[in-house]
């Protein structure tokens, strides 16, 4: 009797490999103690909150830098073969360095909302929320069971409920934290009742371990799996904001503190995607027959009701700014999806995937950056209409360049190189698995974004109406300007930065 328990003692003692889980790890202990800080600092000096809030995202970034060297992997289940709850290998570290930095650009934005808030946001609740849910976030790409992504998905999206519905007394920003609570709550329902079908018919919550054992189902059991796969899809398709899961995401953004709707429409989709991408291409993958089709249609779908409907935004509708930027991202998310979809058709679908983090780290770097115009713009223009932007040029031209700089990159367009090149590597990733018609539909949309992208660069330069005052731009936001204004500069020069992901595949 001892002889067996031990080899079973040992199988629940693991050890822990903290370098590898440091980033998350670092972010929630910031968390923690900012929480714990706030209870003893007096009112006037909470604002140093959110630089120590930001110092701890910068340093969480920075250990991503010592697991560069090699795959680690800890939580393990000792045996053959080898599975683990977390491995910190390069898809995992992209990801995490696109959360720890989307993030980090949020915090900067945020530092000057709060103070512009005239105390309608409670400043250490907020930085507690936003680095918890920085660190969920986090966590996520790194998991590798499907218990682990559930948690790590929550940890996440709860905080961002609280961070959305934040300032007190606002009835739109209550709505728009019910909306995205109840949708959320719904996709979470869906994916754990796919995920615990899934467990039922493989006895394994590790991905690696489903991936193999799925294949091999009982027949009586195949229609169980088959539904658990998809109803676990359905959870995140929710999460991606792919339609018909897409309702949530213009109100949301629009009742949501601005540099909150920045992080959900970055941050929020890079849990969804890293999210999708672990559980239909490390787990799943001998279901590609059923998710390859299905990510395609509703890639599809996604991105032409995204950009119809930015297209409608009418530039003097209050908040028209922001709902453009919105509907936006559901289009974008469409493209996102696209090379998910291929990966389903393609003789390595690793590589496949590559496609769409390379175009997700760019989407994130000029996203954010039109994000942080719009909070510069929103400062002196409360309803941030699309008519508010006109004559920018005048009164601010640097920050004007640079967003139509960003807009040129979303629509693909020179001088916005990284995003044309972006769009060619998805194109190439539909193409190549033989998803010709996806490409054309692609094809239509960029064209269609085209229109709404260019209406408003064109805006920025015509002659001003109304108050032509230079308004001063806070260190904050001159901060979140240049990094994301050299980040698209950058990449502009340089896209083999990250295109090489699509290259090479991450995994």
């Amino acid at each position: 009797m001892s002889a067996l328990a031990q080899p079973m003692a040992a199988n629940l003692v693991q050890p822990v490999d903290w370098l590898a889980v440091a980033p998350p790890t670092l972010t929630a202990v910031v968390a923690l103690a900012v929480l714990v800080a706030d209870l003893f600092l007096p009112e006037a000096r909470k604002s140093v909150l959110g630089w120590i809030s930001t110092a701890g995202l910068a340093a969480a970034a920075a250990l991503l830098l010592p697991l560069l060297d090699h795959d680690r992997s800890t939580f393990c289940l000792t045996g053959t073969p080898r599975a683990c709850s977390y491995t910190a290998d390069r898809f995992t570290l992209v990801v995490q360095f696109l959360v720890l930095g989307g993030a980090l650009l949020t915090a900067l934005l945020s530092v000057t909302t709060l103070k512009d808030g005239n105390r309608r946001h409670p400043q250490g609740e907020f930085w507690f929320l936003l680095l918890s849910s920085a660190a969920g976030a986090a966590l996520l790409p790194a998991t590798r069971d499907l218990a682990t992504l559930i948690v790590a998905l929550e940890v996440a999206s709860l905080p961002a409920f609280a961070l959305v519905g934040i300032r007190h007394g606002d009835a739109k920003s209550s709505e728009a934290a019910l909306k995205f609570f109840l949708s959320s709550v719904t996709a979470t329902a869906v994916s754990l009742l796919g995920v615990s079908f899934v467990y039922a018919t493989t006895g394994s919550l590790y991905l690696t371990q489903v991936a193999d054992r799925i294949q091999h189902v009982d027949g009586q059991l195949h229609t169980l799996a088959q539904t658990g796969v998809v109803l676990t899809l359905v959870g995140f398709a929710f999460k991606t904001a792919a339609v018909p899961f897409h309702f949530w995401v213009p109100d949301t953004y629009v009742g949501a503190p601005l540099p909150i709707a920045a992080y959900l429409s970055v941050v929020g989709k890079a849990v969804g995607f890293s999210g999708l991408i672990l559980v239909t291409v490390v787990a799943f993958p001998s279901y590609a027959d059923i998710w390859g089709p299905a990510l395609a249609a509703l890639a599809a779908l996604t991105m032409t009701v995204g950009n119809v409907a930015a297209l409608r935004q009418q530039a003097t509708r209050a908040y028209s700014a922001v709902r453009l930027l919105a509907w936006s991202s559901v289009g974008q998310a469409g493209y996102l999806l696209v090379p998910i979809a291929a990966a389903g058709y393609a003789e390595d679908p690793r590589k496949a995937i590559g496609s769409t983090v390379a175009y997700a780290l760019m989407y994130a770097a000029v996203n954010l950056g039109a994000f942080t115009v719009a909070a510069l713009v929103g400062r002196t223009k409360e309803l941030n209409r699309l008519s508010d932007y006109r004559g920018l040029y005048g009164k601010n031209p640097l920050t004007a360049l640079l967003l139509a700089f960003f807009l040129l990159c979303l629509a693909g367009l020179p001088p916005g190189v990284i995003g044309l090149f972006a769009k060619v590597t998805v194109f190439s990733a539909a193409v190549d698995a033989g998803l010709g018609w996806l490409a054309v539909v692609m094809a239509v949309n960029v064209v269609i974004a085209l229109y709404y992208y260019l209406q408003w660069a064109a805006l920025l330069f015509r002659t001003p109406e109304g108050d032509t005052t230079d308004h001063r731009v806070p260190a904050s936001l001159t901060a979140a300007l240049a990094l994301t204004g050299a980040a698209g500069v950058v990449l502009s020069g340089a896209p083999q930065l990250v295109l090489r992901f699509a290259a090479t595949g991450l995994f």
